[in-house]
C-alpha cells in the first residue's frame, strides 16, 4: 500500500447524496479480483452515454477535472453493497481522497484498507470547497496528513478528525498484511519455540 503524507491537486466537485457503490463501480465490473482497471468503469452509468461515448457533462470527463486527485461529495457517499471494488475504481482512476459530510461506514473501511483518505467535514465547510473546486484546474487543493488539515485553494485551512490507528496506517503504507509482518519476528520465534515444545504439532515429512 502506497503511504500518504501529503496531497496536492485539483478536486472535482460531486455534490450528490447517497451515491452509492453500485453507482462508483456498477456490477459488471465486479468479476475480476485485480485493483487493476477498474478506473475506466468508475462512475458508469453518469459517465458514459448508452453508446459507450463519454457524457461530456458528467464532471470528470471535463478537462479540467481527468486528472483529480479529490472528490468533493456529498452526504452519504458510498453508501450500499459491501463492494470493495468501489474503492478500487477510485484509487485506480487516481482519486486518493474524497471529503463529504458523512461516508458508510463499510466504504469508509475499505477506503483505507485501500490506501484512500476519507475526510469528514461539516455541511457548511463542504459547500465552501465545492464552490471553490468549482473553479476547475486552477483551484488547487492540499491535505497535510500529519497536521491533519485541508488546504482550499483561497488558503483557508479546515481541520479534520482521524483516529490515530488509521493514521499511523496511512502515513507509513500499512494494510493488514504489512501490519502483521511488523510482527515477524515474533510470529517466527513463536512458531520457532512450538516445534521445539511441541514436537508433535509438526507434520512428519
Amino acid at each position: 500500500m502506497r503511504a500518504l503524507k501529503e496531497l496536492t491537486g485539483v478536486a472535482a466537485p460531486m455534490p450528490m447524496i447517497n451515491v452509492d457503490t453500485d453507482m462508483i463501480i456498477p456490477k459488471q465490473y465486479l468479476k475480476t479480483i485485480s485493483r487493476e482497471g477498474l478506473g475506466k468503469g468508475l462512475f458508469h452509468s453518469m459517465r458514459y452515454n448508452d453508446d459507450g461515448s463519454d457524457n461530456p457533462d458528467f464532471v470528470l470527463n471535463k478537462e479540467a477535472y481527468k486528472q483529480a486527485n479529490f472528490l468533493i461529495a456529498g452526504d452519504n457517499f458510498g453508501c450500499g453493497s459491501s463492494r470493495e471494488h468501489a474503492a478500487w475504481a477510485l484509487e485506480d482512476f487516481g482519486i486518493r481522497c474524497v471529503i463529504a459530510p458523512s461516508f458508510s461506514d463499510i466504504f469508509y473501511n475499505n477506503a483505507f484498507k485501500n490506501g484512500m483518505l476519507l475526510i469528514k467535514l461539516p455541511q457548511e465547510s463542504i459547500d465552501q470547497l465545492t464552490k471553490q473546486a468549482e473553479y476547475g484546474s486552477n483551484a488547487v487543493f492540499s491535505v497535510d496528513l500529519e497536521s491533519q488539515t485541508v488546504t482550499a485553494p483561497d488558503g483557508s485551512e479546515h481541520t479534520f478528525e482521524l483516529d490515530d490507528f488509521r493514521k499511523h496506517c496511512l502515513l507509513n503504507g500499512l494494510d493488514e498484511i504489512a501490519l502483521t509482518l511488523e510482527k515477524e519476528t515474533n510470529i517466527s520465534s513463536f512458531e520457532n519455540n512450538t516445534a521445539t515444545s511441541h514436537k508433535w504439532l509438526t507434520p512428519a515429512v
